[in-house]
């Protein structure tokens, strides 16, 4: 497959008044053109601030090191002025909560066909006329009549379809969707999860799905990566993962997620709370609510490393990894 984006050595830093917190650390991984790829972890885990970093909007006070290559371009090395030439166009990014993403004040149409006039150097009439075809194409009823709508007259689903619409008025390669179900009910949830994989069936587009939800992941995406504490702990196929889960930390997700057909299984939640990124644990992050944790992991750093099949991890422990059924 064509390689759409590679990620190399990513950083992420942000300067506090009398310290630096280092929110996202060694971070590598690459997406292939039509790929899923799922980022999984608790929320401080660092995984929004990474994509942030990448499109470039990170907060004042942050600044991102290492490589992200798309094609020969390093996007990590553009100012503002030439990110814009790409954001939008070849990668586009839905936010978490639409409503605060979209102009209150402006109908639909108009939010839309902009990006069409800037990016794609549309006439007006034109833009919105593609606008509304597009809101249809994102399952969108009455998209004539909600194109004229303000987003406040909009449901939650509908203002995250509008969103995934804007996105892919450009048909950018890669498309980075931020927690795009947390705000849904189960059925609309359902209902974005099948229109994310049509699209990128249709048009090719790359998706990175950001999420804590391990129910979101499941069907949808090709490759899962997990992280923790500012880190990538585990990385491979999303099947693997889930039937054979390798990080510890893995696996305490699995267990921490419901799972319908087994109504009667209780929950088995990771104890504790994930870390302050200000003043993480020595050695492995994961440490202090670890049930396999052995010395060594109280005092070094377990590098991420090949663990077979396209899997990496990052755990000193070797053993069987099991508190029970899983899948």
């Amino acid at each position: 497959m064509t390689e759409v984006l590679k990620v190399e050595d990513m950083s992420v830093t942000f300067e506090l008044h009398d310290s630096e917190v280092q929110a996202v650390r060694e971070m590598n991984f690459s997406l292939a053109e039509g790929e899923t790829l799922a980022v999984v972890g608790e929320s401080g885990s660092g995984k929004s601030q990474a994509f942030l970093a990448i499109m470039g909007l990170l907060a004042k006070n942050g600044r991102a090191g290492g490589r992200v290559m798309m094609g020969d371009v390093d996007l990590l090395a553009l100012d503002s002025r030439q990110l814009d030439r790409y954001r939008g166009k070849d990668i586009a990014m839905i936010f978490q909560d639409p409503m605060t993403s979209l102009n209150p004040t402006l109908k639909v149409k108009t939010q839309l066909s902009e990006v069409l006039v800037k990016h794609r150097g549309f006439y007006q009439q034109d833009a919105v006329t593609t606008s509304i075809e597009m809101l249809e194409r994102v399952g969108i009823p009455e998209p004539v009549k909600r194109a004229n709508a303000y987003p406040h007259e909009l449901s939650g689903g509908m203002r995250q379809r509008v969103m995934i619409a804007m996105a892919l008025l450009c048909q950018p390669k890669i498309l980075i969707a931020d927690e795009p179900t947390t705000a849904l009910d189960v059925t609309v949830q359902a209902q974005m999860l099948d229109l994310f994989k049509s699209l990128t069936e249709d048009f090719g587009t790359s998706l990175v799905l950001i999420t804590h939800d391990l129910g979101v992941v499941a069907g949808v995406a090709d490759r899962m990566m997990v992280m923790y504490g500012g880190r990538v702990v585990e990385k491979g196929v999303t099947d693997d993962l889930f039937y054979d889960p390798r990080h510890p930390y893995t696996l305490g997700l699995l267990h921490s997620t419901p799972h319908i057909a087994k109504r009667a299984v209780r929950l088995d939640p990771i104890q504790g709370l994930p870390p302050s990124l200000e003043n993480l644990p020595k050695g492995c992050a994961f440490h202090p609510r670890c049930a396999f944790a052995f010395d060594r992991c109280l005092v070094e750093r377990p590098p991420l490393r090949d663990v077979g099949d396209g899997r990496q991890k990052a755990c000193f422990y070797e053993g069987p990894l099991a508190y029970g059924e899983v899948a």
